[in-house]
This record gives structure tokens, sequence and C-alpha cells, in this order.
């Protein structure tokens, strides 16, 4: 029998029997649209993450007390305000250098009240940082030297404190104190989950004092291109270690961030995909299952094609492009309401979901993989069966 033969007689065999051959299917394309549904949402947060962390800026280094490896507890920091000023004149550029302390307070004007996130910061944030301003002006080194009650606020503060007038020149209640607006920063968004437009921004010298600390959370060092970030770190470490000899601390690279993440992230997609990747298991032995019953069904069938000729291999052939034939449209009926439903996903909810084309295509190939694979015992006993034998079944 030669294999386009074959190949139509596969077609007619499953046509004959449409709601069966789609039930059999069912399980092939349940679990082909949930791998590609689940790559594409992982695929999508890997890319979400990638972005908003070079959304900081470009070239930074993040320095903080203590290991950044997870699982090691947090360090108190020893880093003091006097490190931003020594970090800038070994590094020749004292711009380079931001520096933060945050806490959570309440902000308040009259009876409205907002919890969010008071970061204390110096001048140089806006350049180590994209932080565009949208009306007003940032903090100055005037303002951090006097310790001035001054404050900038990230959008979404700004509009729901502020909802009806501008707020530039106001005042601001922060955990009991008053600040005087002095400046909006534009919309941003998030990163990591956490708002960035909820934030406030008050120099760190009046952050302290609001605070009752002397000591500073992390330092952000821009390098002057992506070449320097190394030499960069090596430099800023080696100063610390000069100054504080009986300290630990972590210069962390957006490299390193990313690459951390990134490996998080495509090891959470490849254990999604494997669990989705078990109904597909489970949608194969559905097709063993059928082709066997089809073969007891169709046992005088393959009789009368026995005795006219037909070869062990013809018969093996057709049962065989029968179950691949299946699991191929089941295939790819999956992949089309995979990608479907994805776009669907990245549309109308916050959810990020990016088609990767790999998963189409290992998709594709692991169906039609189960075809062959579950297909191959029932047309072997298929092909196997005695046509004398065959012909005496009722």
């Amino acid at each position: 029998m030669r294999l386009g033969e074959a190949f139509r007689v596969a077609v007619d065999a499953l046509r004959a029997n449409r709601l069966r051959s789609l039930l059999t299917m069912l399980g092939v394309i349940i679990g082909v649209a949930a791998v590609v549904i689940l790559v594409a949402i992982g695929s999508g947060a890997k890319q979400e993450v990638e972005a908003q962390v070079e959304g900081l800026g470009s070239n930074i280094i993040f320095v903080v007390a203590g290991s950044v490896e997870f699982g090691a507890a947090p360090s108190i920091s020893r880093l003091e305000l006097d490190d931003v000023d020594e970090l800038g004149r070994v590094l020749g550029n004292p711009e380079a250098v931001a520096t933060t302390i945050s806490s959570g307070e309440f902000v308040s004007v009259g009876s409205t009240e907002v919890f969010t996130t008071i970061a204390g910061t110096n001048e140089n944030t806006p350049k180590v940082f994209n932080r565009p301003i949208a009306r007003g002006e940032y903090l100055t080194s005037t303002d951090v030297d006097t310790r001035r009650r001054v404050a900038v606020l990230g959008s979404n503060v700004a509009d729901r404190l502020f909802p009806d007038i501008e707020p530039l020149g106001r005042q601001v209640t922060i955990a009991g104190v008053r600040f005087r607006v002095i400046g909006v920063f534009e919309e941003i968004g998030s990163t990591f989950g956490v708002s960035r437009d909820d934030e406030v921004h008050i120099p760190v010298t009046a952050a302290q004092q609001l605070f009752g600390v002397e000591r500073i959370d992390a330092l952000a060092i821009k390098a002057p291109t992506i070449d320097d970030v190394e030499s960069v770190k090596r430099q800023v470490l080696a100063a610390l270690k000069e100054k504080y000899p009986d300290e630990e601390f972590s210069a962390v690279t957006q490299t390193q961030i990313l690459g951390t993440l990134g490996d998080i992230l495509g090891l959470l997609t490849l254990v999604l995909a494997a669990i989705a990747a078990i109904s597909l298991l489970v949608g194969g032995v559905g097709v063993s299952n059928i082709m066997l019953v089809s073969v007891r069904e169709r046992t005088r069938e393959i009789g009368l094609r026995k005795a006219l000729g037909a070869k062990r291999r013809d018969i093996t052939l057709q049962f065989l492009i029968e179950a691949v034939l299946l699991t191929t449209i089941g295939g790819v009926i999956g992949m089309v309401i995979g990608v479907s439903f994805a776009l669907l996903v990245d549309t109308v909810s916050p959810l990020p979901a990016v088609v990767a084309w790999w998963s189409l295509a290992l998709a594709f190939a692991v169906s039609v993989g189960v075809g062959v694979f579950f297909g191959v015992f029932p047309a072997r006993r298929a092909g196997r069966l005695d046509p004398v034998v065959a012909l005496r079944t009722e």
C-alpha cells in the first residue's frame, strides 16, 4: 500500500467516526493549549521584569550592607551619609552616587490621608535613576545640607491628596511633620509589583531626623558606561572595605539582577509547561485506548484487507497514521486556542503574555510524538492479526 493511499484510508476512517475522533483529540487539544498559554504568560512575565529592571536606569550598581544571597539574613546597614561624598571622590564624579533611606508612613492633607513609602534621598537621584519631573523641581544639595522640609510627590500621591488643585507650594503632613511640596513626578508605573507612583521623596537628612536614625539603607551608583560597571563595582567595594574592615558589603549590578530573575522565571515557566504537559500524556493514553478499541471493532476489515493482499506493515502504517493524525490535528487546534487565549489575556488583563515560537514548535513536535508513541502498540497489534482468525470474528 502506498503512503498516499494509507493516508486517504486513515482520513476516511477518522471522518467515519467524527465524534469519537473529536473526543479522542480533546486531551491533546487541552494539553497543547495549556502549554502554549502558560509558556506565554511565563515569557511575558520574564520580559516585563526585565523591562522594569532596565527602567530603573542604565549601568546602575546597588550597594547594601551584608550579603544579598537567597536565604541570607538581612543585615543592619552601617552605611553613613558621609559615604556618599567619599565614594563620589573615589569615583571622580559626586553626581554618580545616590542614596536612600525609606519607611512606610502616613501622608495627609486635611482629612485626606494616604499610606505610602517615604524615601529620603539626595539631589543625585534623578541623575542615577530615570525619574522625570512632571511639575516643579527636584531636591537640591541645599535642601539636603539644611534638612529643609520639602517633598516631591509621586503622581498617585499627588492625585489622591490634591485631586482638584495644584499641589506645588502646598503643605503635606508626613508622620506628624509638615513638608512643602516642590515637585511632582511623572507617572512611571510599577517595579516588581510595587507602584513607584506612590512614593514621596524628601531630603535624606530630613528623613534621618524624621525617622530618628543616622544610617542610610543603600547606595545606588551609576557607572559611565556598561563596560565600566565591573571596575566601578571593584572600586566601591574596595573603598568601603578600607573604611569598614570588619563589615561585609554587596554590590549588585543590573546584569546580576536580570540573570537571577531570568533564571527563576525561566525555571518557573518550565515547571508550568511540565505540569500542563501532563494533560498531553493523558491525551496520549486516550488515543492509545481508542485506537485499541478501533482495532477490535475493525477486526473483520483488517482480515479482509490481509486476505486481499495487504501486508502487516500496510495495516500497521494505516493505524499509525490514524493515531498521528488525531494528535497532530488536536495539536494544531490546541495551538490556535492557546495563541488566541494568550493574546486575549495580554489584552484584557494585567498579566503580560508573549507567545514564544519555540513553545509552538515544541507543542507541535510533542503532539506528533505522542501520536507515534501511543499509536505504535495498537498499530502493531492490528498488523499482527491473523487474517483467518480476523475473518471469523463476529
